[in-house]
């Protein structure tokens, strides 16, 4: 596996290392501490694909002065070993500098250069809490699509807005790369994979696959009601969701921050829920660990 940090040897591998006559590129950007979540995305692009290249960057644009960009976790030589266990061709780990040449503080105010936004789909959901997240992470997916040049990208289901927000850019954009969505990695117990799960406790770790619990509920409500013919009245499943995070919200251990019955493409809130309908049940749940003092936010997502 190659390990190239500037745009320069990436794009000199792209042009003169491999041959692109018939060939395929595929991509998978990421923010490093790799995870089974991670590894399926990179095996779906290496089994789909005759190259791979994988990403690894800590964005600063999609981060808030007041959020964790230092403490952000990050295990290089764990990633760089599963990368090449799983046969990757070229890792790309730009510097920041490298990526925003005229520097890129996190007030927003301070930033200067081209950025990009999708406007409509990034302002609800996560973009409520973190406004200025989605114009980060499509300026920055906009510059590595620009430097691979890949023909498939392939993101987690997981950052299901995230993907959502991309598909509408790549498409407006007329970006030559096709975005798979692979559906979310869960631990044993249904909790999704996240690089933040490290910030919890064990116990904390066990009692967060409640989230999944409170959404499985109203997938299997919808798809009960639905098969009669009926819609389900939205009041009605975000109750179920709340009964079942009840105990860990009246001892503090869960801070909902939403939850979200939408329009799977427009993201607008379905007051109903109807047998053609193509929908999104997602949630964003701050996890208070008591254990080791972090509090975790952590976000999942049913398709439907």
């Amino acid at each position: 596996m190659k390990i190239l940090h500037t745009i320069q040897e990436v794009v000199q591998w792209r042009t003169t290392t491999i041959d692109r006559r018939g060939k395929t590129i595929g991509f998978v950007p990421t923010m490093g501490c790799l995870h089974n979540g991670h590894a399926t995305l990179i095996k779906q692009s290496v089994n789909n694909n005759d190259f791979t290249a994988v990403s690894i960057f800590v964005n600063p644009s999609q981060f808030a002065p007041d959020e964790d960009l230092d403490q952000y976790p990050r295990t290089p030589d764990k990633d760089i070993e599963l990368l090449e266990s799983l046969n990757v061709d070229v890792l790309f780990a730009p510097s920041a500098k490298e990526m925003y040449p005229q520097g890129i503080p996190l007030d927003i105010d301070q930033q200067r250069g081209p950025f990009v936004s999708v406007l409509g789909v990034s302002e609800m959901l996560e973009g409520k809490t973190r406004p200025n997240f989605f114009r980060g992470v499509t300026t920055v997916v906009t510059k590595l699509f620009n430097i691979v040049m890949a023909d498939n990208a392939y993101f987690g289901q997981k950052d299901i807005q995230q993907y959502i927000v991309l598909n509408v850019m790549v498409k407006e954009l007329f970006v030559n790369t096709k975005l798979t969505m692979v559906p979310i990695v869960r631990n044993d117990s249904g909790l999704a994979l996240s690089s933040r799960n490290k910030y919890l406790s064990a116990e904390y770790v066990t009692m967060a696959s409640n989230i999944y619990r409170g959404l499985s509920l109203a997938q299997t409500t919808i798809t009960d009601i639905i098969a009669t013919g009926s819609s389900v009245n939205r009041d009605a499943l975000l109750q179920q969701i709340k009964t079942v995070w009840e105990p860990y919200t009246a001892t503090g251990d869960f801070k909902i921050d939403y939850i979200s019955i939408a329009d799977f493409y427009t993201l607008n809130e379905l007051d109903t829920v109807g047998p053609n309908d193509k929908i999104v049940i997602s949630c964003a749940v701050n996890v208070l660990d008591k254990i080791s003092k972090n509090t975790v936010r952590l976000i999942d997502n049913i398709v439907m």
